[in-house]
């Protein structure tokens, strides 16, 4: 069993073929991977199988490290594409790839920077069934605004500085992750304004928990800024770096960043035969 481990701003994902796999993933064997004493360790798997459609390169599927599923992931989509692009699947600049959360059309500028068209981002959706038109709402004493990106995020303005950082993570999001108001669960992005085009943000993503970075918690942070009254493209600082998110009047929105490898490796025969048995 091949695999690469790539990241972007300290989030690290396996990435795996699934045609060169000795077995289907399960929640077990995603758990086991990504465990980093017992197996690979990472911040979840990427799956990239062959499209099921015309038109496209691939189709991915993102797993947690809890082993459950994510619809979308903007580091590990950028992580996955600039991997087809290196690893010749595609020698295109632009190109749509598949994904639970639908079509992903990114355009490679180097073989470490891309931008993600994300589609368009809604505040109303199955995973905030209660809330309105506008997607504001309180949960567990924070007001928050849901945007759904391809996946559901919950965003939290903090406006204090030292509040934001002081924030305990652990402790407060599985509260709001796994709130009635969330059928899904939820991402959340704590977020406070730098500058009108610049926000500093801290996540806490359902199935992780707290991560130096995540793209589309980034790009939940960015478009409840811009709806305060922000600008774009807004600049959001996260622990891990930088992601610039670019969204328009309608909500359409892109995310540009970078991911580059850490290493290629093997799985030894000691470590199939313990996922081969989950």
């Amino acid at each position: 069993m091949h695999f690469q481990k790539w990241q972007a701003l300290g989030n690290d994902y396996i990435i795996v073929e699934r045609d060169a796999l000795p077995f289907p993933l399960s929640a077990a064997r995603v758990q086991r991977l990504c465990d980093y004493h017992l197996g690979i360790g990472g911040d979840g798997v990427l799956e990239l199988s062959p499209p099921d459609a015309p038109g496209f390169v691939a189709r991915l599927r993102i797993f947690n490290p809890d082993g459950s599923e994510a619809e979308l992931s903007g580091n590990g989509a950028r992580e996955a594409v600039l991997y087809l692009r290196a690893s010749g699947c595609t020698d295109q600049a632009q190109f749509p790839i598949q994904t639970a959360a639908g079509e992903i059309r990114p355009t490679i500028h180097d073989e470490r920077t891309c931008t993600l068209d994300m589609g368009r981002a809604r505040l109303q959706s199955q995973d905030f069934p209660s809330g309105g038109a506008d997607g504001l709402g309180t949960v567990e004493g924070w007001a928050f605004q849901h945007v759904q990106v391809g996946n559901p995020q919950c965003a939290i303005h903090v406006p204090d500085a030292a509040q934001l950082e002081a924030l305990d993570l652990p402790s407060i999001g599985p509260a709001i992750e796994h709130s009635d108001l969330f059928p899904n669960r939820t991402n959340i992005s704590f977020f406070r304004a730098l500058a009108p085009d610049r926000i500093r943000a801290r996540i806490f993503e359902r199935g992780v928990g707290e991560t130096s970075a995540s793209g589309t918690g980034a790009s939940g942070a960015a478009i409840a800024h811009v709806l305060r009254g922000g600008d774009s493209p807004v600049t959001v600082v996260l622990d891990g770096g930088e992601l610039i998110v670019d969204v328009d009047e309608s909500l359409l929105f892109t995310l540009t960043g970078w991911a580059v490898p850490v290493y290629t490796g093997e799985a030894s025969a000691a470590l199939l035969e313990t996922l081969a048995a989950l």
